[in-house]
């Protein structure tokens, strides 16, 4: 699934719209005999300059292919794949998150990619990332990286503050050396209200999960009171901050926001903190990382395993092109590259030394040690789609009573989820 963490990635290619229209001049996307393939990467999965790096070494690599890249967001982005792959006319490569793909293969609308898994190497793939591609028996999103979250510090006011990041091993913890951390014009954290994969983990953390499935039916479980111990947490801690009670990491970008110099941390992955500096140099090397702590000191905090896959539409008329660019950016070469960039963990375990001398790839292997998924079935991207965890969040952060809110929102994603059985 996603990781969001800000805005301000550069388009290296956009196109008027961000339609899913073939944006070559001839109709068959053929020009002096190169091929143009359209291809949707998520905003943020990537930095501006790896984005530039591939796509260049790609098209030297491959001078019969050229590539139009269109940056979507991902808000919305399930209807809007959607409506692309219904149509005579979608991109040719997609990046979804990796949660999103059964929704994507029920449709009819990906290329079944099996005979390919041997080839790609797929024996050594996440299995985190492989599974979730897979629908019914067959491969449909090959995996593009994975990552977790983490506590992304500023380590000059954990210093100023007294605060040893290393001796911040449990939840009560983490509140005591937070509640240091806010004073004055500083935030302690900033944690938005609906950022809801984070109280996903700390619902895991008291032994709760978000659904439940029974009979091959499934039912909202953010009532139970393990799933409402992880609420309570979750609403002691954002209160340590100024984060909006009513919006995401998204809007307004956590990056735009710790950048300004007056947040001391924040919930994202590793390669969050690339764009921070991105957007204030005066930040470089004054950003660290450690794993989100657990109830005890023996166990770290439970996270969500996210990440992309690549799909292809069958709807594309260039699926081989398509296929050779998904092979490179998934390649061996692109996925060291991508994971010492971006401090990803690349798709396949066998290559995991790439990221072992880097601090926010070491703290978030830590924390995949308890890393967990949401259901995997085509059921969960309707509740994603509306996604009444936000509103959830939002209502008792406001002053809601956390049970009755949570038995609202475990009805509806019960509803959601099996909408279409």
């Amino acid at each position: 699934m996603k990781f969001r963490f800000v805005a301000g990635v550069s388009v290296l290619v956009m196109t008027a719209g961000l339609s899913a229209c073939s944006s070559s001049d001839d109709s068959d996307g053929s020009s002096g005999g190169s091929t143009t393939i359209d291809v949707w990467l998520m905003r943020d999965s990537v930095s501006a300059e790896f984005q530039k790096d591939f796509v260049k070494g790609f098209e030297a690599a491959h001078p019969d292919i050229d590539v139009k890249v269109q940056i979507q967001e991902w808000d919305g982005i399930g209807e809007k794949v959607t409506a692309a792959l219904a149509s005579s006319d979608a991109p040719d490569v997609i990046e979804t998150g990796n949660t999103q793909v059964a929704q994507f293969a029920q449709s009819g609308g990906l290329l079944d990619l099996s005979d390919k898994v041997g080839e790609l190497g797929g024996k050594d793939w996440l299995k985190g990332l492989a599974e979730p591609g897979a629908y019914e028996g067959k491969q449909y999103g090959i995996p593009y990286y994975a990552a977790n979250r983490v506590v992304v510090y500023r380590t000059d006011l954990f210093e100023k503050a007294g605060v040893d990041p290393a001796a911040i091993k449990t939840r009560d913890q983490w509140i005591t050396a937070t509640k240091k951390l806010n004073t004055g014009g500083r935030q302690g954290i900033y944690l938005p209200g609906q950022n809801w994969y984070t109280l996903a983990g700390f619902v895991w953390d008291e032994g709760g999960d978000l659904a439940t499935e029974s009979g091959g039916k499934w039912k909202g479980s953010l009532d139970t009171p393990e799933a409402i111990r992880g609420m309570e947490f979750y609403k002691k801690l954002q209160a340590l901050g100024r984060g909006p009670k009513d919006s995401d990491e998204a809007n307004p970008p956590q990056a735009d926001v710790m950048a300004k110099g007056k947040v001391a941390q924040v919930v994202s992955s590793p390669g969050g903190a690339n764009t921070v500096v991105e957007n204030n140099p005066g930040l470089k090397g004054r950003l660290g990382f450690f794993p989100i702590p657990g109830k005890t000191a023996d166990t770290p905090g439970a996270v969500f395993t996210g990440g992309s896959d690549l799909v292809i539409p069958t709807a594309s008329a260039k699926q081989d092109a398509a296929y050779t660019f998904i092979e490179e950016l998934t390649g061996d070469s692109w996925q060291k590259k991508l994971a010492v960039a971006m401090s990803y963990v690349p798709n396949k375990t066998t290559l995991s030394d790439a990221v072992a001398d880097d601090p926010g790839a070491s703290a978030m292997a830590v924390g995949a040690a308890e890393g967990h998924a949401t259901p995997n079935t085509p059921g969960w991207a309707a509740v994603e789609a509306k996604n009444p965890i936000k509103d959830y969040l939002t209502a008792v952060l406001t002053g809601g009573d956390a049970r009755k809110e949570a038995a609202k929102a475990s009805e509806a994603i019960t509803t959601a989820m099996n909408s279409g059985t």
